[in-house]
């Protein structure tokens, strides 16, 4: 990353932070998660331009529904997955691109969480009431037709409709049986949990690429959505260690420690403590 490129990220980390400070229902799903993009992609990604496109999409999806009459779900669904040919990037699924809403925009392909954000968003902008809901290793959309609806739930991934039971099969697959899907499963989430899900998609590709710097990023930006979750916390100090900042990471981990003692990881974290401070030990 060039001079320019670090001064450029660090100002879409402001923007994201100042974004994420609001409360959930205030905060701008579209532009946070363009934001996350920006950081990826300093100078390249262009926010502004990308709103007005999901604007326009809106209008367009808009447009269908008095053409085409009927359900303005199916609608929706035809002119996304038909018409724009918005799909599943099946092939590539672990390319950090499909994390980033600009990218997803312009190459129409993704992971399920940023096509549930294209189609929350562009639902919205039409006039329909979208809600994300975050499954097990999976995420679809509820999207509702009118007041007292029931919804429908739609899976932009696969580009249908689906249902509780095709959804349980899914998670089967993915869990080999061992979730159960419940209530709890089903329940609409909120921009936060969205973002924080996406950052941690970008998390775990770039920790399996081994980018630790990207991922570390990532972390940082998901500690600013959710300053109290732990197990960031104990990954922030881990990714530190990677980067050799171990004052950094020593405090970190021992934090997470002192607050989660009896965490079911708590004996192997303790074990990567030790090795942190000797090798901090060596440097002194």
């Amino acid at each position: 990353m060039t001079p320019a490129d670090k001064v450029a990220a660090a100002e879409v980390r402001r923007r994201f932070a100042a974004e994420v400070s609001r409360p959930d229902a205030s905060v701008d799903l579209a532009r946070v998660a363009l934001l996350v993009g920006a950081e990826e992609e300093p100078g390249r990604a262009d926010v502004g331009r990308c709103l007005a496109r999901l604007d326009e999409m809106g209008e367009e999806a808009r447009a269908r529904f008095d053409r085409w009459g009927g359900s303005r779900v199916e609608a929706l669904n035809r002119y996304l997955f038909d018409e724009l040919g918005f799909v599943g990037n099946e092939s590539d699924y672990y390319d950090p691109r499909n994390s980033m809403l600009q990218q997803v925009l312009g190459r129409r392909t993704g992971i399920p969480i940023t096509l549930s954000v294209v189609y929350i968003e562009v639902g919205r902008r039409a006039g329909l009431r979208v809600e994300g809901v975050g499954l097990p290793g999976h995420f679809v959309v509820r999207a509702f037709e009118g007041e007292g609806d029931e919804g429908v739930l739609v899976d932009p991934f696969n580009r249908r409709p689906t249902d509780a039971e095709e959804c349980q099969s899914r998670i089967d697959l993915i869990y080999d049986g061992q979730i159960e899907l419940g209530e709890e499963h089903l329940r609409a989430v909120g921009a936060r949990s969205i973002l924080a899900r996406m950052l941690g998609n970008l998390k775990a590709v770039y920790v399996r690429a081994g980018l630790f710097r990207r991922a570390l990023a990532a972390v940082e930006r998901i500690l600013l959505l959710t300053p109290s979750d732990l197990d960031e916390r104990r990954d922030r100090g881990m990714l530190l260690a990677q980067l050799g900042r171990l004052h950094e990471a020593v405090a970190d981990t021992q934090t997470y420690l002192n607050l989660s003692p009896d965490a079911p990881d708590a004996d192997s974290v303790r074990e990567q403590l030790k090795k942190m401070q000797a090798r901090q030990a060596m440097l002194n």
